[in-house]
């Protein structure tokens, strides 16, 4: 695939497994449903931010950073995975949320706390405006204390973070080797665009015509396929120069960027009935638990496309379960449990 990797320090599971849901494909009688179970990556410290974070967290320890900075919702899988992480590796994490401090101390948000991560939170109105303000601010603050902290964007979705899910389409590819399978897709969740690119990169670069599908939770379908080709371009510009026989027009102009974008619903985090519904149905068919935010709508949307007919004459279409199922638990009431 590529001779040159930037350091990288191992934090998940891999590689994570991979079978197929083959009762839900037969209720659905479309195309044979394989899952790709990034949820596996770790216990308590789990999903697809893992993957992302092996490589970003490596940037920050080989710049001399003790501190790591980042930011999300309030119930971020990204940041209970960065809080973990850190702990883990002796790091300080402050986690910039999202939210609301009357906020109940669940679901992700428990888990933040028990990794002990500094948390500072506020509200949308604050937070959106000013969030690279608040990077500054806060790394700062960090510097003049004497500490040195790393910066990690929303979601670790960035030219470093990109590299995670290069090498998780690499993995996926040996998986569809190993079962002798040409899948018709990949199915995806997008919310910060990391996976979604790093996929999409991936595939190309191995030489495959694989299309991946990023099934937006936020955002729109132009903003997705803006911020993959960004970020394959910010990617390109570190490290092109370790690639000189890919160029920025070779590699851009081939780039095959699918987004649906019909699944959002009411807003990001903010479900509906067919969406719980969907994760009801697969939990108690295969045993598999989806989130509300992202792999949830993910999944619903996969549904909707093949009752719709997007992947007729397709015999096998892969989804990839990112994780996110601590963040299930404070939605219990919109499942009609008390």
């Amino acid at each position: 695939m590529l001779s040159y990797q930037p350091p990288r320090i191992s934090l998940a599971n891999l590689p994570t497994p991979f079978r197929p849901l083959d009762r839900i494909s037969e209720i659905l009688g479309g195309p044979r449903i394989w899952i790709k179970q990034d949820d596996c990556t770790g216990s308590a410290n789990s999903g697809n931010k893992l993957r992302k974070l092996e490589f970003v967290i490596a940037d920050a320890l080989e710049q001399g950073c003790d501190t790591l900075i980042t930011c999300g919702g309030v119930q971020s899988n990204h940041c209970r995975a960065t809080a973990l992480a850190g702990a883990q590796l002796g790091l300080k994490v402050h986690l910039l949320l999202r939210g609301d401090d009357e906020v109940a101390v669940d679901g992700n948000l428990l888990l933040d706390r028990l990794a002990n991560a500094e948390i500072s939170m506020y509200p949308s109105s604050e937070f959106v405006p000013n969030l690279n303000s608040l990077f500054q601010y806060w790394q700062a603050h960090y510097q003049n204390i004497g500490r040195k902290a790393y910066c990690i964007p929303m979601g670790a979705s960035d030219e470093v973070g990109l590299w995670g899910y290069l090498q998780a389409a690499q993995e996926l590819q040996a998986d569809f080797d190993r079962h002798k399978l040409s899948p018709g897709g990949v199915v995806t969740a997008t919310g910060s665009g990391g996976t979604q690119a790093g996929l999409t990169l991936g595939f190309q670069l191995l030489g495959s015509s694989i299309p991946v599908y990023g099934v937006a939770v936020c955002d729109s379908e132009s903003y997705f396929n803006n911020k993959v080709v960004h970020d394959v371009k910010l990617w390109l510009a570190r490290w092109g120069n370790r690639l000189s026989d890919i160029t920025e027009e070779q590699l851009i102009g081939k780039l095959d960027v699918r987004t649906i974008a019909a699944y959002i619903g009411p807003g990001y985090a903010k479900g509906y009935s067919a969406l719980f519904e969907s994760i009801k149905v697969l939990a108690a068919t295969e045993g598999v638990v989806l989130d509300p935010v992202y792999t949830g709508k993910a999944f619903h949307g996969l549904i909707q496309e093949i009752k719709q007919g997007r992947f007729e004459g397709v015999d096998d279409i892969v989804f990839v379960h990112t994780g996110g199922v601590f963040g299930l638990y404070p939605h219990k009431q919109e499942f009609g449990f008390d």
